[in-house]
């Protein structure tokens, strides 16, 4: 029995379309880990091609099988062959695949050395158009900042938060996710940890007094580490701070664009 093909159907509206495709696909995945080689996780996966303006429809379900050529690796080779795939088994032009995941990585606390694992979320973007690759790569960082002003202006202490910095990044060639944590930490009032005993609170409570910082002074500080990077081609940084004293967030936003300008 002949099923019909309703998806290859001409379509004869002339409207062509630039992504079709499938979003929110939760898969297994295994992606390179500076310190222990690799990490197994779990992704959220959307997937699209284009579509030429005389076919009605494309087929969703050949989008889960390329997926599942590939399996569980996913690194930037494994990322070009799955785009590749998806334009020649949909017969499309351009092909685009978009990866967000958890990742975790060890945590000592800095006094007591205790140990605990905390998350941080990542996300590849890629599009092939033609045999032309453009591959970024997405990296949330939770931090301390401490207002600088509130500090100036206080006889008692400062008023300080959390905060989320996100790193978007093309690179030239392979960058580790811990490389771009050590930067934004670094340049932060004090790194934010899971697990943190008395003393290791003191010392991390004491180090974000002694470093204030505004949200733009850590965009700024993150913008020129990353501008010594050679292997970055472009980036773009952004800090949202969840103010303590405030009904509102702080946020800042930075890209090499700019501070090339």
């Amino acid at each position: 029995m002949i099923l019909r093909d309703v998806q290859n159907e001409y379509d004869e509206r002339n409207v062509y379309l630039k992504r079709v495709g499938v979003k929110g696909v939760r898969y297994p995945i295994v992606v390179l880990d500076k310190v222990n080689h690799s990490q197994p996780t779990i992704a959220t996966i959307n997937m699209f091609v284009d579509l030429p303006k005389n076919y009605r429809g494309t087929h969703m379900s050949r989008f889960i099988e390329v997926l599942n050529e590939f399996h569980l690796e996913i690194n930037p080779k494994k990322i070009r062959e799955i785009l590749k795939r998806l334009k020649d088994v949909l017969n499309a032009q351009r092909s685009v695949i978009e990866i967000t995941f958890p990742y975790f990585i060890k945590k000592e606390a800095p006094i007591t050395k205790s140990e605990s694992y905390l998350e941080y979320n990542c996300t590849f973007e890629a599009e092939m158009i033609d045999e032309h690759l453009e591959f970024f790569t997405s990296v949330s960082i939770p931090i301390h900042t401490l207002c600088p002003c509130s500090k100036e202006i206080s006889e008692r202490g400062a008023h300080n938060q959390r905060a989320m910095c996100n790193v978007t990044f093309e690179s030239k060639e392979m960058i580790w996710i811990e490389d771009i944590i050590k930067i934004v930490e670094s340049n932060s009032s004090a790194p934010i940890y899971t697990l943190l005993k008395r003393p290791d609170e003191k010392y991390v409570t004491e180090l974000a007094y002694d470093n204030p910082k505004f949200v733009e002074d850590v965009a700024r500080d993150i913008a020129l580490e990353l501008k010594k990077c050679d292997k970055i081609k472009w980036y773009k940084v952004e800090i949202e701070s969840f103010e303590s004293i405030h009904a509102h967030n702080a946020y800042a936003c930075v890209s090499s664009d700019e501070l090339h300008a």
